[in-house]
C-alpha cells in the first residue's frame, strides 16, 4: 500500500458498534458500499463491520472488491474491474483524484474510512435523517417471478435503478499477499451490478425471474435508485433468495 493510504488506514478507528440497533419496518434504510480487497491488510477490520451491518433492517450492505491491489501479491477471488471504475466515478464526484482501500460510501454521498465504526455511524444518522424523502422500493414475490416496485415523489431529475446481486457470505484462505496465511470472511460480496431501467418521476414496476437472480448460486440481491452519474442514492431495498 502506498504511504498515502497506510496514513489513511492509521486515522481509522478500532472498535465494534456499527451504529444503533435495526430500525422497526418502514423506516429509512440507508445504502452502505464498502470497497475492499483481499490484498489489503488494513481491509479486514471493514470487513468485519460491514458484516455486523448486513445484520441490520436499516442499511443496504454492498461489498464490492477492488482488483487494482492485485499486483502486491494476490489477486482478489471476488475483485471487478467495474467496481474500480465505480469508486473512481464516486471520487470524481467527490472532487477527488485518489481511491483507497477501505472506504465506505454511504448513500452516494458520504466517504469515510471503512474501518473506522464511529464515522460510519455518524454517517448513517445522517442519511437516515435525510431519507424521509426518498422514494419506496419493495419487492413482490410470486411463484417463480420478483416484481421490484419504485413509487413517491423523489424530486425532480432522472435516476438509474441498479440491481446488485451477492452472495450473503463467503469465506477465503489468503495464501499470498499482505494477508497471507489468514483466513477471512467477507458479507454481501457484490458478483454482478446491473442496469434495469431509468426512474423519470412515475411509478415504476419491473418483473424479474427468480431464477435469473439466483444464477450462478447468488442468495441475495439489492435494487438502488440512484441519481445519475453516481450521484445521491435516492432509494433501495434488498431480498434474500435463499429460500
Amino acid at each position: 500500500m502506498t504511504r498515502l493510504l497506510r496514513a489513511l488506514a492509521v486515522l481509522a478507528v478500532a472498535g465494534t458498534a456499527a451504529a444503533a440497533p435495526p430500525a422497526a419496518a418502514g423506516e429509512p434504510v440507508a445504502v452502505v458500499e464498502l470497497f475492499t480487497s483481499q490484498g489489503c491488510n488494513s481491509c479486514p477490520p471493514a470487513d468485519a463491520l460491514l458484516g455486523r451491518l448486513a445484520a441490520r433492517d436499516d442499511v443496504v450492505a454492498l461489498g464490492l472488491h477492488v482488483d487494482y491491489w492485485d499486483y502486491i501479491g494476490w489477486k482478489d477471488t471476488f475483485a471487478r474491474a467495474e467496481h474500480g471504475d465505480r469508486q473512481r466515478a464516486y471520487a470524481r464526484a467527490n472532487g477527488r483524484r485518489t481511491v483507497y482501500t477501505p472506504e465506505i460510501v454511504v448513500d452516494g454521498r458520504t466517504h469515510v474510512v471503512g474501518s473506522n465504526p464511529a464515522a460510519v455511524r455518524r454517517a448513517l444518522e445522517r442519511a437516515h435523517r435525510g431519507a424521509e424523502d426518498n422514494l419506496d422500493v419493495d419487492f413482490e414475490r410470486d411463484g417463480d417471478y420478483v416484481t421490484v416496485k419504485v413509487s413517491g415523489a423523489g424530486g425532480a431529475g432522472r435516476a438509474a435503478v441498479l440491481l446488485f446481486r451477492y452472495d450473503h457470505r463467503n469465506t477465503v484462505e489468503i495464501a499470498r499477499g499482505e494477508n497471507a496465511g489468514k483466513t477471512l470472511t467477507y458479507h454481501n460480496v457484490v458478483r454482478e451490478i446491473r442496469r434495469l431501467d431509468t426512474w423519470n418521476g412515475e411509478d415504476l414496476s419491473i418483473m424479474l425471474p427468480v431464477g435469473n437472480l439466483k444464477t450462478g448460486g447468488r442468495d441475495g440481491c439489492a435494487v438502488i435508485v440512484q441519481r445519475e452519474g453516481n450521484g445521491a442514492i435516492i432509494g433501495a431495498a434488498r431480498l434474500s433468495l435463499g429460500l
